[in-house]
């Protein structure tokens, strides 16, 4: 365990300041992917069956009137289920440039040791290298494994709405059609 916690203490030593930049977006990055996986998996069955179980209860005498108020609460529904994937997106491509500015506060690291000491001393030369190598990596790393769950995450959203549209038009068309025959009779 404390070789572990060394090791980790090592590496962020290792990648520089810019390292601590780069987990904060990370914390807040995978913080807010779990949130939108909670929200489809937990909130969302409820509050479309809530939504679905309010229409089907309904008595609209207008139906256009009723299809614009659906519309409005499908799109209120379709902005909840892919509401934070613009500040995930927002935090991927941040964090690309976070690597790129410890590539740049490393490259000086080294362009100072140059200057100071010559090509006389690798190991002063490898600190900088580690810390210009270290940040680009672990920027991309979180980027890269953001992103597969962002594109997840906005075409569950996409298609869920699709689907609540779908079945809360349906629900509209047979209680237009019941009221119809309702009326002929």
């Amino acid at each position: 365990m404390f070789e572990q916690a060394y090791a980790v203490r090592h590496f962020f030593a290792a990648g520089g300041p810019v390292m601590w930049a780069i987990l904060l977006v990370a914390i807040a990055l995978w913080t807010l992917i779990l949130e939108r996986y909670w929200y489809h998996w937990f909130v969302y069955p409820r509050e479309f069956a809530r939504l679905k179980a309010r229409w089907e209860d309904s008595s609209n005498d207008a139906l256009w009137q009723a299809r614009k108020i659906q519309a409005q609460e499908v799109s209120q529904l379709r902005r909840q289920l892919v509401g934070s994937v613009f500040l995930i997106r927002t935090f991927i491509t941040l964090c690309p440039l976070l690597g790129l500015l410890g590539t740049v506060t490393g490259m000086i690291q080294v362009f100072d040791v140059l200057g100071f000491h010559g090509t006389g001393n690798p190991r002063a030369m490898a600190s900088g290298v580690s810390m210009a190598t270290i940040p680009t990596m672990s920027g991309l790393v979180v980027a890269l494994s953001g992103l597969y769950f962002s594109i997840d995450l906005q075409r569950r959203g996409s298609a869920k709405a699709r689907v609540a549209a779908d079945v809360l038009s349906q629900i509209l068309v047979k209680a237009g059609k019941h009221e119809t025959q309702t009326a002929s009779q």
